[in-house]
C-alpha cells in the first residue's frame, strides 16, 4: 500500500496493496487523514475560545479537567463528521484535484473501514462528553455531526449554491460547544460568536472556490463560482466581509469585551474587507489565494484578541 500523499497536489493512483504488519502506522497516518486534522484543529480552537469566556475568572482546576475532556470529545465527534464527510464523497473527491490525495478517493481505506472507524470516534467522544462533561453538550455536538455530515453533505451541497450559507450554520457551533460545556446552557454571549464564524464561513469559502471553481465543476457541485460565475462570487464575497465586520463588533457593544477587542476587530475587519475589495475590482487566483489564508488568520486573531480582552480586565 502506497503511502498518502505529503501534497494535495500528488498524482492519484488507483491501486493499492493489501495490509501487512509492516506498514501498518501507514494505515493509522492514512485513518488519521481522514479526520481532517487542520479543519478539527480549528474547530476544537473555537470550542476552546468559548470554554474560556465562559469562566469568569481564571479557570480552577476542575473547569481545566472539565474543558480538557470537553476538547477530547469534541475533537472525536468532529473528526467522525470529517470521516463520514470523506466516506460520502469519495466519488466526488476522486474527481477532484484538492481531494483526490484522500485514503478514500484512492480507495486505501475501503467504505466499511470508514464508516467503522466514524461510529467508533463519534461513539467514543459522545461517551466522553456525556460522562466528564454534560449532557447538552453532548446533543448539541451530536447535531453538529448530523448537520455537517448528513445535512449539509448529503442534502445541501449538491442540492443548491447556497450551500455553505446555509450549512455553515453547523460550522459555527464550536463556540457554542465550549460555552455549553463550561455553563450547562446556552447565553447571547455564545450565540454572538456563532453569528461571527456563520457569517464569516461564506467569504472565507468562497474565496476558495474562486480559484478551486474547475474541481467543483468536474465534480458537478453547485458551488456559487460555478452557478453564478466569478464576478457575482466576488461581490457577494465584500458583501459578506461588510455584513461581518458589524457582527464582530457585537461583543463589544453587549459588553462582553472592551477597548482591546474593539480595536483588533475594526483592523481585522477592515484588512479583510480590503482584501475582498481588491478580489472584487481585479480577480486573480493568487489574490483569491491570499483572501482564503487571510480569512483564517482573520478568525484566529480575532477570537484571540477577544480572549487577551477577557483576561486583561479581570
Amino acid at each position: 500500500m502506497s503511502s498518502t500523499p505529503s501534497s494535495p497536489d500528488a498524482p492519484v493512483s488507483a491501486t493499492t496493496s493489501p495490509v501487512t504488519l509492516g506498514n501498518l502506522p501507514s494505515r493509522w497516518r492514512q485513518f488519521y487523514v481522514l479526520t481532517k486534522p487542520r479543519v478539527v484543529q480549528l474547530i476544537v480552537f473555537c470550542a476552546v475560545i468559548g470554554m474560556l469566556l465562559a469562566v469568569p475568572g481564571v479557570p480552577s482546576a476542575d473547569e481545566c479537567l472539565k474543558a480538557v475532556a470537553a476538547c477530547i470529545g469534541i475533537w472525536l465527534v468532529a473528526g467522525a463528521a470529517a470521516a463520514f464527510n470523506c466516506l460520502i464523497e469519495q466519488g466526488i473527491d476522486a474527481r477532484m484535484k484538492r481531494t483526490a490525495w484522500r485514503p478514500t478517493a484512492r480507495g486505501e481505506l475501503t467504505r466499511t473501514q470508514s464508516l467503522v472507524f466514524s461510529l467508533g470516534l463519534c461513539t467514543i467522544g459522545g461517551v466522553v462528553l456525556y460522562v466528564a462533561v454534560n449532557p447538552l453538550t453532548l446533543w448539541l455536538t451530536l447535531a453538529t455531526f448530523v448537520g455537517y455530515a448528513i445535512v449539509y453533505t448529503v442534502v445541501l451541497k449538491p442540492l443548491t449554491p447556497q450551500n455553505i450559507v446555509i450549512g455553515g450554520a453547523s460550522g459555527a457551533m464550536p463556540p457554542v460547544l465550549g460555552w455549553a460545556a463550561m455553563r450547562g446552557s446556552v447565553d447571547p454571549e455564545a450565540l454572538m460568536l456563532c453569528l461571527i464564524i456563520f457569517l464569516w464561513t461564506p467569504p472565507h469559502f468562497w474565496a476558495l472556490a474562486l480559484y478551486r471553481v474547475e474541481d467543483y465543476a468536474r465534480a458537478g457541485l453547485p458551488m456559487l463560482p460555478v452557478t453564478h460565475g466569478n464576478e457575482f462570487t466576488r461581490l457577494h464575497i465584500f458583501l459578506y466581509t461588510i455584513v461581518l465586520l458589524a457582527a464582530t463588533l457585537l461583543p463589544y457593544v453587549y459588553g462582553m469585551s472592551g477597548h482591546i477587542y474593539l480595536v483588533s476587530a475594526l483592523i481585522l475587519g477592515a484588512l479583510f474587507m480590503l482584501y475582498a475589495f481588491r478580489l472584487w475590482r481585479r480577480y486573480s487566483d493568487e489574490l483569491a489565494r491570499k483572501t482564503f489564508r487571510f480569512s483564517i488568520v482573520h478568525l484566529m486573531l480575532l477570537f484571540a484578541a477577544l480572549l487577551v480582552d477577557h483576561y486583561v480586565w479581570l
